[in-house]
């Protein structure tokens, strides 16, 4: 809870002589398509895919608006059940990554593609254990494959940007196995239920605007 409250202050301090700018606030890249990917499924259905980008409120944000995805949850992925908790999760006492599991209708939206929005709009994968103003492992870039096929377009596309220097410097973005526990309620579709506070103004809104310009066809506004 500390550090949730650290985010709202610290934000409403910059705020105060700053105005908010979309573009430094949450700068987005253009970036290719995945070379290596899954083609649409031919039925409906559902997967789901855990992804790791700093302060989950925005990562969520984000997903929450990109079509064929049905929900989103926040929560903890890398450490142990015992210590799934914000408490010790924001104080750096765990192994976890703040973290949200995105179901989606693979339909609709294929894993390679989810990885694009994430990649390009709903964090910076070059940051090392940082998003923006939070700091820490907890913030770490990461994927967390739910099988091998996940875990090979993983490689292959963070493999496929590097080589194209699409970013000014590589990604870190961590590879693992599946590991999610669910976070908190009052966590739970945090910046639809805070529009106006300033960490969410600032950091979270803007990525979301940068989903609709970079990626209009598959932006929906809920």
């Amino acid at each position: 809870m500390f550090q949730s409250l650290f985010r709202i202050l610290a934000v409403a301090f910059i705020g105060s002589t700053l105005a908010c700018s979309t573009a430094t606030a949450s700068p987005a890249v253009a970036i290719p398509d995945p070379v290596v990917d899954v083609p649409l499924a031919t039925a409906k259905g559902r997967q789901t895919a855990v992804l790791a980008g700093g302060c989950f409120w925005g990562v969520e944000a984000v997903f929450e608006h990109v079509k064929g995805v049905s929900s989103v949850t926040s929560g903890y992925s890398g450490g142990t059940a015992k210590t799934a908790n914000y408490d010790l999760v924001s104080a750096g006492r765990s192994a976890h990554a703040e973290s949200v599991r995105i179901t989606y209708d693979p339909s609709v939206i294929s894993f390679g593609q989810i990885l694009k929005v994430f990649f390009s709009v709903a964090h910076n994968p070059t940051e090392l254990n940082r998003q923006g103003p939070d700091t820490g492992t907890q913030y770490r870039s990461a994927i967390f494959y739910a099988n091998v096929e996940q875990q090979r377009i993983a490689r292959a596309y963070i493999e496929q940007l590097n080589k194209a220097q699409v970013f000014a410097r590589p990604i870190v973005t961590q590879i693992a196995p599946n590991s999610f526990y669910e976070a908190e309620a009052y966590h739970q579709d945090y910046a639809a239920q805070h529009p106006d506070q300033p960490y969410i103004v600032h950091h979270d809104l803007p990525k979301v605007e940068n989903l609709r310009k970079l990626f209009p066809a598959l932006y929906t506004s809920k």
